[in-house]
């Protein structure tokens, strides 16, 4: 290990960690960093090589404290340590040709990488970490996206506003690969033009991910916008991005010399690098189209992570036609036979992506229980012979990595490197209460500093609702019955205070009208200060309020949550989700762990009569179990049924929504098994 002694040695020593994504879930990395500028630090997204690159060597060197300098040995020895192990890979019998190829559209690693929107790209994230972990061997495929997702901002205090702030690469952990592969998009007029593409290299532990980016020099100004904003632009570009993501991946791979066993799509947007292996089969390979199908079949595995129809991504046939036209006729497929592929029975309109996916993958799941369930329903006209419990559409529940999303509280008492979940139920009633009263303390001290959001009180029953605002997610649902919740929230003895956080689409009108709507709630008398919405929800904010508030709310319209990984989150710090029994809370719950908001019989119901049922039942379970539960003290300090609850949570629902399990399970369920049925020359096992 290098000596520090310097500004310039300490600089050195903070890039090598701030160059790896790990550091974002190794103990006390993050702290070295905020140490050196906290306000500053928090203004820039947390992002550590933005930090170094405002700070003298001056100002390292007088951060060198003898105190400084051994926290920054014990990170570099938890790194260390991290790399050297033996991983849950190595200690199994492994083909040695085993590599997967992981494709999303957006990934979540931290505040500081801002290329992702929500649940779909944290949960891309949370699967590179745990391979990383595990030893997986596996490789990420995203877009780099210049202005990322937006930031959010409310004009006049009430409406959202959308802005999108520029990233700068010099001033992100990522490294330029020298390389600039091609791919063929099509101009308005329906020319292709080649469209060169610049890859960049974020380290994630482990694994490796390889973000593409089309602004590059000598691309044509439409296509430099290409990769400008997630999910940006009209149709066309929408199309282009999801050409770029796959066709492009498939030929970044190629060229960095590596392999993949299996390729894995998270969700439809990239379903066309199955268009650019067909071409590989069939232009270079030789192989019959129709048997190159089959082939790539067998190696391919898709997730589908909606259960809204409107939610998979469709395309108009004939601007599909234009732009990839081309290379279907490279692949050796008529026109007629490839719209098949993309559609869910003979008479659709469109080309949609996951039809496309599905009927290309072998291995094909949902991110639930009750999602594959829904899913083989949704879909089962692929399959026209097969009865809906015969489509092959499994499933695997979604997890959370456990060190990404743990509260420092919780991580001092379990274990840093390797937090012991179970061990929360050796712990005592008031250690526990003390570690949550401490996180749920920093939550609100975080919302006051940086949300502008203060008089809140620590010890006053906190409700947390964050996520996107979806329509179907229905945020409004505890406000649909306002004179009721007035009394909750001024109750003398027993009030409730709420936050609510999260964005809606830029083009979702709907569910900008919910937020306008929750905040001009929030301003009236009837609320009593205690109903707070918090403007520009990202990573940061939702590890606080995971981490902090007592009670998780979810309110989807069952059957449409395909997960809801933010109650994983929750749960394993002991928060206690009172959920609809939708996604995974309808096979995690049980009264020991959480509480339940209605039930199943609402599910068929029209909205408004599921919406008023649904209300009822809320506030019925809020009067009548959360909140005597929670004040139930007893003359003590902490409430110990309450507690008693909170253990179970984290250590039943911690361990098992782990993406730790998570990533197992995909590894022996479908990535072996397709790298198994793959057809090519057996691999040796080593």
């Amino acid at each position: 290990m290098v000596e520090i002694n310097d500004g310039p040695s300490l600089r050195a020593a903070l890039l090598e960690i701030a160059g790896d994504f790990s550091f974002t879930w190794t103990p006390g990395a993050r702290a070295l960093f905020a140490e050196l500028a906290p306000e500053r630090f928090a203004e820039l997204g947390h992002n550590p090589k933005a930090l170094l690159s405002e700070l003298t060597n001056g100002d390292l060197e007088r951060a060198l404290t003898p105190e400084y300098a051994i926290q920054l040995g014990r990170v570099q020895a938890r790194l260390a340590a991290e790399r050297e192990r033996v991983t849950w890979w190595e200690e199994r019998p492994r083909p040695k040709d085993f590599l997967v190829a992981y494709f999303s559209a957006e990934f979540g690693l931290d505040q500081s990488l801002p290329v992702y929107s929500g649940g779909l790209g944290i949960l891309a994230g949370d699967h590179l970490k745990a391979a990383s972990e595990l030893g997986v061997p596996l490789v990420g495929i995203g877009l780099y996206y210049r202005r990322g997702y937006f930031r959010q901002r409310l004009d006049q205090g009430v409406r959202q506003v959308e802005r999108y702030p520029r990233n700068d690469t010099s001033r992100l952990p990522l490294t330029l690969v020298p390389m600039a592969p091609v791919v063929e998009l099509a101009t308005d007029d329906g020319e292709l033009v080649p469209v060169r593409i610049g890859v960049w290299l974020a380290k994630v532990g482990r694994v490796r991910l390889f973000l593409l980016d089309t602004k590059v020099e000598g691309n044509p100004d439409w296509a430099r916008a290409v990769t400008d904003t997630l999910y940006g632009g009209d149709r066309q570009n929408r199309l282009r991005q999801e050409l770029v993501l796959g066709v492009g991946g498939v030929r970044v791979l190629r060229r960095l010399g590596l392999e993949p066993s299996v390729f894995h799509m998270n969700e439809g947007h990239s379903a066309f690098l199955q268009l650019e292996r067909l071409r590989e089969l069939v232009e270079e390979g030789g192989v019959d189209p129709e048997d190159a199908i089959e082939r790539l079949r067998a190696s391919s595995v898709f997730t589908t992570h909606t259960p809204v129809p409107a939610g998979n991504e469709v395309f108009d046939e004939e601007l599909v036609r234009r732009n990839v036209g081309g290379l279907v006729e490279r692949c050796g497929l008529s026109w007629e036979r490839f719209r098949e592929l993309g559609k869910a029975q003979p008479d659709d309109p469109a080309f949609g992506m996951t039809p496309f996916a599905l009927h290309t993958s072998a291995y094909a799941n949902g991110v639930s229980a009750l999602h594959g369930a829904v899913s083989r329903e949704m879909w089962q006209p692929l399959w026209p012979d097969a009865a809906v419990d015969e489509v092959p559409i499994t499933s695997i529940t979604n997890g959370v990595h456990v060190r990404t999303w743990i509260s420092d509280e919780l991580e001092d008492l379990l274990g840093h490197t390797n937090p012991k979940l179970e061990s929360a139920l050796d712990l005592s009633d008031q250690v526990l209460w003390d570690a949550h009263q401490g996180a749920k303390q920093r939550m609100l001290d975080f919302v006051s500093t940086t949300r502008g959001v203060g008089g809140l009180e620590a010890d006053i029953l906190t409700i947390g609702f964050a996520r996107r605002f979806a329509t179907y997610k229905r945020a409004s649902l505890l406000f649909s019955q306002p004179e009721r919740l007035a009394k909750l929230l001024d109750d003398p003895r027993r009030p409730i205070q709420i936050l609510i956080a999260g964005k809606a689409h830029p083009a979702d009108e709907g569910g900008k009208d919910v937020i306008q709507r929750v905040i001009e709630f929030a301003r009236t008398p009837e609320a009593a200060d205690r109903v707070r919405f918090l403007e520009d929800y990202e990573m940061t904010l939702a590890r606080r309020l995971v981490q902090g508030v007592d009670v998780w709310l979810n309110t989807p319209r069952r059957p449409m949550e395909a997960s809801g990984t933010s109650g994983m989150k929750a749960a394993l710090n002991g928060v206690l989700n009172c959920s609809i029994l939708d996604g995974w809370w309808a096979e995690g719950y049980s009264p020991d762990v959480g509480f339940a908001i209605g039930d199943e019989a609402t599910e068929g119901l029209s909205e408004e009569e599921q919406d008023a049922a649904d209300a009822e039942a809320l506030f019925a379970v809020l009067e009548e179990q959360v909140i005597p539960a929670y004040y139930d003290r007893k003359g003590l300090a902490a409430p110990a049924r309450w507690v008693a609850m909170m253990r179970q949570s984290i250590a039943r629902l911690g361990t098992e929504y782990s993406t730790t399990r998570m990533v197992a399970e995909y590894t022996d369920r479908l990535y072996l098994p397709a790298h198994e049925t793959a057809p090519r020359e057996p691999s040796p096992v080593g």
